[in-house]
């Protein structure tokens, strides 16, 4: 085709407002951009001035979809700020929640993001006719998670009891049985759920990049803890994070945009499942070779299969942690009460800290920086999603000119999947 002009506004089954726009004349390519139109917020204004105990509360508000992860980064860089180190409990509850959240997203992005595009359907609700059992089992995982969600911590979306310092309320004895039950119950869905992908047929495009995620030097996959690795052989800890991420701003779109030794890179599933794919799960493992999935994989179409991988991994290593606490018993001393100053009994000092998490979109940074007082002096947040939108936009650049003898509506599908 020599000529081709696609003008995607506002992109549906995206995370964010986002604009795809391609020209094509004369069968040279002009244009070629994912443009990021929705205003800032302003949440790293927000937390000025604010005490650094509510910053949980108020960044997680960032995002709906991983509002317990960037809970999970605030708590991080709040108590590197203030010098609490959690205990192990703590940490094994968050684990915990950690897993949850990779799994609720995950199963909505795959499902109900993703799944149509490869039955041939425009969205998720014509399914309901063509392929229910599907549609039952996407609905009924997503539930499950929800409501593992809000057995641990009250809630998914916007979490309470998980705090500064730790929580404010502990799963009892009988929570534990009931988490562990519907993990278990979980297991089949996904034995489904990965025959089911390994059966459909994704798009066949390679580009390499740098991939970026948590890297540790123990046995577990790195997703609360670690340093930021790369693909390319490099390591740092999480307070060089400006070193990698290297923001800058296009003039076309709203979100900043990053880069580290190449002209971008990827964070997410694919980019966690390439740099660390020996210290997965042996289901996941297997899970894998099923879907035929192998490191270093560089199809950014395949970041849904890295996602099903890591949805087996966090089934079995919640289902791990839940009977280690069984074992150990829940310590119901380490409850925190809050005062209404919000702090209650933990200290109060000046400070600067970084939180590096891992959630399902890919590394986020939290970096505050407080007073004497533990107030906000200042704060920098790094998403994952504006993380992989130069590197979105590299791989049209390069996709568009492989596909360009198909169809418009072929070009512009082929490109909205990649998005």
């Amino acid at each position: 085709m020599s000529d081709v002009k696609i003008n995607v506004n506002y992109l549906t089954r995206v995370e964010g407002h986002g604009n795809i726009v391609v020209e094509v004349k004369n069968g040279k390519l002009e244009i070629c951009r994912l443009e990021i139109v929705e205003s800032p917020r302003f949440f790293e204004a927000f937390l000025r001035g604010r005490s650094i105990y509510e910053a949980p509360h108020i960044t997680c508000r960032i995002c709906g979809i991983c509002s317990c992860g960037h809970t999970l980064a605030s708590i991080q860089a709040a108590e590197d700020a203030l010098g609490i180190k959690p205990t192990e409990q703590t940490t094994l509850l968050r684990k915990l929640l950690l897993h949850y959240e990779e799994l609720d997203s995950h199963i909505l992005h795959i499902y109900i993001l993703v799944a149509p595009d490869l039955v041939g359907v425009p969205s998720f609700v014509p399914l309901i006719k063509s392929n229910p059992e599907i549609v039952r089992r996407a609905l009924r995982m997503k539930r499950l998670c929800n409501e593992l969600c809000d057995i641990l911590v009250g809630r998914h979306v916007h979490p309470i009891s998980t705090v500064v310092g730790g929580f404010t309320k502990l799963p009892s004895h009988n929570d534990l049985e009931e988490m562990h039950k519907r993990l278990i119950e979980l297991r089949k869905d996904m034995e489904d759920t990965v025959e089911l992908f390994s059966k459909l047929t994704f798009p066949e495009f390679e580009r390499d990049t740098e991939y970026v995620a948590l890297v540790n030097d123990e046995d577990e996959y790195p997703l609360l803890y670690g340093d930021i690795g790369s693909t390319d052989g490099y390591r740092v800890s999480k307070y060089e994070y400006k070193n990698v991420t290297n923001e800058f701003i296009v003039p076309y779109a709203t979100a900043k945009r990053t880069k580290w030794h190449r002209d971008s890179y990827a964070v997410g599933a694919l980019a966690r499942f390439n740099l660390n794919y020996e210290k997965l799960h042996p289901k996941a493992k297997e899970s894998a070779i099923t879907l035929n999935l192998k490191p270093k994989c560089i199809n950014p179409y395949l970041n849904t299969v890295a996602q099903i991988v890591e949805c087996v991994h966090c089934v079995e290593d919640a289902i791990r942690i839940i009977e280690l606490l069984w074992q150990k018993g829940i310590n119901y001393d380490e409850i925190i009460v809050p005062d209404l100053n919000q702090n209650g009994s933990l200290p109060q000092r000046a400070g600067e800290g970084v939180g590096a998490v891992e959630v399902p979109r890919g590394l986020l940074i939290h970096h505050y920086e407080i007073d004497e007082r533990g107030v906000f002096k200042n704060a920098n947040c790094v998403i994952p999603t504006n993380q992989n939108t130069h590197n979105i936009e590299l791989d049209m650049l390069k996709l568009v000119p492989e596909i360009i003898n198909q169809s418009q509506e072929e070009i512009t599908l082929a490109l909205e999947m990649l998005v």
